[in-house]
C-alpha cells in the first residue's frame, strides 16, 4: 500500500509540473502572437500590456523550479522519472526564454515608422510556424510522444528558410536606401528573435526525446540526412 501510495504521489506532483509548464507555454504562445499582431497593426498599448505581462512568466519558471526541486528532494525518483522532473525544470527556463523573445519583439513596435517595407509581412507567417512548434512540442512533453517531438525539429528548417529569406531581402533594402537601414536592423532583430524561438522549441523537443527515451539526439536531421542517436 505505501508504495502504490508514493507512486500516485509522485504521479500527481508531475501532473502539477506538466500543468504549469503548459500554462508558461500559452502564456508564451500568446504573447508571440501578439507581439506579431502588435508589430503589423503598430499597436503600442498592446506591445506595452506585452512587455508587462512578460513578468507572469518569471513567476511561473521560478515557481515550476521550486516544484521541482522539491519533487527530487522528496521522492527521490529515478530512471524515466527523473529525466521527467529535470526536463520539466529545464523545458520551464526554455519557455521563459521564448517570452523574453516575444517581449523583446513588443519592445520594437515603438521604433518601426516605416510600415511599408515588404519583408514586414512574412514576419506573421514566419512567427506562425514558430509558435506552432512551441505548441506542439509542450503537448509532446506532457504526452511523453518521442515521435512528435522529432516532428517539432523537422519543422525547424522552414523556420530557418524564412529568416534566410528575410536577412537577404533586408540587406537589399538597406544597400538600395542608407535611409532603410535604422528600421531594417530593427526588423532583422525581430526575424532572428522569432528564429530563436524555432531553435528553442527543438531545443525543448531534444530534451523530451530524451525524457521518453533515454535516448540522446546526435545530429539534427538537414536535408535528406538521418537522424542520428546514442543510446545511454
Amino acid at each position: 500500500m505505501a508504495t502504490g501510495h508514493t507512486i500516485k504521489a509522485f504521479d500527481e506532483d508531475l501532473d502539477r509540473l506538466r500543468a504549469l509548464i503548459s500554462e508558461m507555454g500559452g502564456l508564451a504562445e500568446h504573447a508571440i502572437r501578439e507581439s506579431m499582431r502588435c508589430l503589423v497593426t503598430h499597436d503600442l498599448d498592446g506591445a506595452a500590456k506585452i512587455v508587462e505581462d512578460d513578468k507572469k512568466l518569471d513567476i511561473l519558471e521560478i515557481e515550476t523550479e521550486r516544484r521541482a526541486v522539491q519533487l527530487i528532494a522528496l521522492r527521490a525518483p529515478m530512471a524515466t522519472d527523473l529525466r521527467d522532473v529535470v526536463a520539466a525544470m529545464k523545458i520551464s527556463s526554455v519557455v521563459e526564454r521564448i517570452g523574453d523573445y516575444a517581449k523583446n519583439i513588443a519592445k520594437r513596435v515603438p521604433l518601426l515608422r516605416d510600415r511599408d517595407i515588404e519583408p514586414l509581412s512574412l514576419m506573421p507567417e514566419m512567427a506562425k510556424i514558430a509558435t506552432q512548434m512551441v505548441h506542439d512540442v509542450l503537448n509532446a512533453f506532457v504526452e511523453r510522444d518521442a515521435e512528435a517531438a522529432l516532428r517539432v525539429i523537422d519543422r525547424d528548417k522552414a523556420v530557418d528558410d524564412f529568416y534566410n529569406s528575410i536577412f537577404r531581402t533586408l540587406l537589399t533594402y538597406m544597400m538600395e536606401n542608407p535611409n532603410n537601414i535604422g528600421q531594417s536592423a530593427h526588423l532583422l532583430f525581430i526575424a532572428k528573435n522569432v528564429e530563436r524561438v524555432g531553435d528553442h522549441a527543438t531545443n525543448i523537443a531534444e530534451m523530451v526525446y530524451y525524457a521518453a527515451t533515454g535516448q540522446h539526439i546526435m545530429d539534427r536531421p538537414k536535408g535528406d540526412d538521418e537522424m542520428l542517436v546514442e543510446e545511454i
